[in-house]
């Protein structure tokens, strides 16, 4: 249901989205072919072209700087504007407002950047349903080598809508999402040894609890959990069993950003162990409230916990969950482990989609090469290293060839790159030149005793994942119904888990029917036919 917007001030925000909408195929589209065939002005000498970037402003430049007049577009300006006689503008984008201020945006047809970008696959997917956007696949092979080879085909293919090139994503430096932890210290107290098995995990736990070697006072909890991805993915994915390339199409459903077994072969499984070790008080007894992992990491920071799991190098941040631990807890030791496991011995869990941003160039603008050819000098030479890292010596020093920053630089010279990532476009993450090197500069940016457990953090995360499933075109059902279902989720993860164990099996049956019957079945059907169709 619409809410009623009061006033006349946000009724006219209102008023413009909903036109935004209605408006973005003729507005988008409004051009002459010639301007549809994107053919740009390739200026070397006269006029300059003015490029049009969009850039994320989230109020956070630094004195002296603003987001469109910064050692960055400076940097762009110098080493790629001057020399190709282009004028390259940015375009400033609230980050909180960027869907909607992007709507009215290409709407306006003649205002819209010719560069703009999203996080947001289905905004990505409903522009080129609606044909705003410039095919850039023969520009792309003709104007960007550099681009192309960088981004690569995996990547490329995210930004692929029925045939066409309609966006170029970013490419993502780091694809691990989740690894796990355990107190070592606890094991050592107790003469265990590191669990390897979820067997293994389930005696560990067992015996945390009964020996409590954290001297707790009863307060112990052998497995955090939270009503989080992090937490429960890694768990109920292990028990997910084989399948074959039509089930993992057809019987997945994506809800948000995440791809969920709901449907598949040893989903009730999981949940049935989560059953199990909730009703053995082995777990948070209070997580079904916890969806922010505010109360998890405040129970591993006190010493509470002694296994959980995470998005993969979280606990290792400055000031993190792992500083605090050892603030309050000299002696306790954090180790990252691989643990539950799958019936072929495999410690399965999701990887990211390999993509950032959707980079796109509305049908409407006239300079697509000059487009293309920007961001193909961002792929070439250095420029993506200056642009993410600064200057050599003055921003950072190279450590086996990985930059890392110089803490006692001046604040003048760190603040060079403060909006590094909002201004390398092409790249989610540092890029190094493969995964090992992006990995290893995520290790080298962390505090250095906490350095050797984040690149175990990092290569578990790495391990044994699972690729996201992709189609050629969105599934209108997941759009329609996925927030709501994303809820309902949550539902059965809880319900399931909290419910006595004489009474899983009827309430893990009513839940699924209910999840079924309001989007379940509907996404189901879809991706069975696009699945067919796709074949």
């Amino acid at each position: 249901m619409m809410k009623v917007v009061k006033g006349k001030k946000k009724a006219s925000v209102l008023l413009a989205l909903t036109l935004a909408g209605t408006m973005l195929i003729s507005a988008c589209g409004s051009n002459n072919e010639t301007g549809n065939k994107a053919t740009g002005g390739e200026a070397t000498s006269g006029k300059p072209v003015t490029l049009k970037v969009e850039v994320f402003d989230r109020g956070n430049s630094p004195s002296g700087s603003t987001i469109t007049n910064n050692y960055l577009t400076n940097y762009v300006q110098d080493n790629f504007g001057k020399p190709n006689n282009i004028d390259v503008q940015f375009v400033p984008i609230p980050r909180s407002e960027e869907v909607q201020k992007l709507n009215v945006l290409m709407a306006s047809g003649s205002d819209v950047p010719d560069i703009v970008f999203t996080y947001d696959s289905g905004t990505f997917y409903r522009y080129a349903q609606q044909g705003g956007l410039t095919d850039l696949g023969e520009l792309l092979d003709q104007h960007g080598p550099n681009l192309k080879k960088f981004l690569g085909e995996d990547t490329l293919a995210y930004g692929n809508y029925q045939g066409q090139q309609f966006a170029l994503p970013a490419k993502r430096a780091h694809l691990g999402k989740y690894s796990s932890f355990v107190r070592q210290d606890w094991l050592d107290k107790l003469g265990l040894p590191v669990p390897q098995t979820t067997d293994e995990l389930y005696t560990t736990l067992k015996a945390f609890k009964e020996k409590d070697p954290g001297q707790t006072g009863g307060k112990v909890i052998p497995l955090g959990m939270a009503l989080a991805s992090a937490q429960y993915e890694p768990l109920l994915w292990s028990f997910i069993q084989p399948v074959t390339e039509e089930q993992r199409y057809t019987l997945t459903q994506q809800l948000g950003s995440n791809d969920f077994p709901i449907l598949l072969p040893g989903f009730k499984d999981g949940l049935q162990f989560m059953n199990k070790l909730y009703n053995e008080g082995l777990m948070s007894k209070d997580f079904s409230l916890d969806e922010d992992k505010k109360k998890l990491n405040e129970d591993a920071a006190k010493g509470l916990v002694g296994f959980f799991s995470e998005d993969d190098m979280n606990p290792f941040y400055p000031d993190g969950l792992y500083s605090t631990l050892q603030a309050n807890i000299p002696d306790a030791k954090l180790s990252s482990v691989d643990v539950y496991t799958d019936s072929e011995g495999k410690h399965p869990k999701p990887e990211y989609a390999p993509v950032g941003l959707y980079l796109m160039v509305p049908k409407s603008s006239k300079n697509a090469v000059e487009a293309i050819k920007y961001l193909d000098w961002m792929a070439s030479e250095n420029n993506l290293l200056n642009m993410q890292n600064g200057v050599e010596g003055e921003n950072y020093t190279l450590q086996d060839g990985i930059p890392v920053a110089k803490a006692d630089a001046p604040d003048d010279v760190k603040n060079r790159v403060y909006n590094w990532g909002d201004m390398a476009i092409i790249s989610n993450g540092k890029q190094l030149g493969d995964t090992d090197r992006n990995v290893e500069a995520y290790v080298l940016g962390m505090p250095e005793q906490f350095q050797e457990e984040t690149r175990n953090a990092l290569t578990i995360s790495r391990s044994d994942t699972i690729k996201p499933v992709l189609f050629d075109h969105p599934i209108e059902a997941q759009a329609k119904y996925g927030s709501a279902l994303r809820d309902k989720f949550n539902e059965i993860v809880v319900k399931a888990t909290m419910v006595k164990p004489d009474q899983f099996e009827s309430t893990f049956e009513s839940i699924m029917k209910d999840y079924m019957a309001n989007g379940g079945q509907a996404i189901l059907d879809e991706r069975t036919k696009a699945y067919e169709a796709m074949k």
